[in-house]
C-alpha cells in the first residue's frame, strides 16, 4: 500500500512539474499557446463532427437523422476553420472567452448580492469586478487582445493544474507523517 502511494505521489509530482513548466511557457509565449489551443479545439470539433455523423445513422426517422447530420456538418465546418486558419481561430476564441468571463462576472456578482453579509462573500465581489475588468480589457482591445488573452488563460490553467498535482501528494505526505 505504501509503495503504491509513493509511486503514485512521485508520478503526480512529475506530471505536476511538467504542467507547471508548460504553464510558464504558455504565459511567456501567449500567442503560440493560443495557436496551440486553437488547433486543439479544432481537432476536438473535428472528432465531435465525425461522431455526430456516425451517430446520425443510428437515429430513427428522417428528421432526427437530418438534425444529427446538420450538427455534424456544423462541427466539421468549425473544425476546418479552426485548423485551416488557426490565427483567425484564436481571434474567435478570444471573443468567446471575453463573453464567458463577462457572464461569469455577472454570476459572481449575483452570488455576492445574494449572500452579502456572510463572512468571505467579499471575494465574490472582487471576483465579479475583476472578471468585468478583464472582459472589458479583452473587448476594448479586441482583436489585438487575441495576441495574449487565450494563451495567458491556457497558461494560468496549466500552472494551477501543476500546482495542484504537486501540492496534494506533498500535503498527504505531511498528514501521513
Amino acid at each position: 500500500m505504501l509503495t503504491t502511494y509513493t509511486r503514485s505521489a512521485a508520478w503526480s509530482i512529475f506530471v505536476g512539474v511538467l504542467l507547471l513548466l508548460a504553464g510558464l511557457i504558455a504565459i511567456a509565449l501567449p500567442f503560440f499557446a493560443g495557436i496551440a489551443a486553437s488547433v486543439f479545439f479544432g481537432w476536438l470539433l473535428m472528432f465531435a463532427g465525425i461522431a455526430h455523423l456516425v451517430y446520425a445513422w443510428s437515429e430513427r426517422g428522417a428528421g432526427a437523422v437530418l438534425w444529427q447530420v446538420l450538427i455534424g456538418v456544423a462541427y466539421l465546418i468549425a473544425a476546418v476553420y479552426m485548423l485551416g486558419l488557426p490565427v483567425a481561430g484564436v481571434v474567435t476564441l478570444t471573443l468567446v472567452l471575453a463573453f464567458y468571463i463577462l457572464v461569469a462576472g455577472i454570476f459572481e456578482l449575483a452570488v455576492f448580492f445574494r449572500l452579502r453579509g456572510l463572512p468571505g462573500t467579499i471575494w465574490f465581489l472582487v471576483d465579479g469586478l475583476a472578471s468585468f475588468l478583464l472582459a472589458a480589457l479583452i473587448f476594448f482591445h479586441w482583436p489585438s487582445s487575441s495576441l495574449w488573452a487565450v494563451g495567458i488563460w491556457v497558461g494560468i490553467s496549466l500552472l494551477m493544474s501543476g500546482i495542484a498535482r504537486i501540492t496534494l501528494p506533498l500535503s498527504l505526505r505531511v498528514i501521513r507523517a
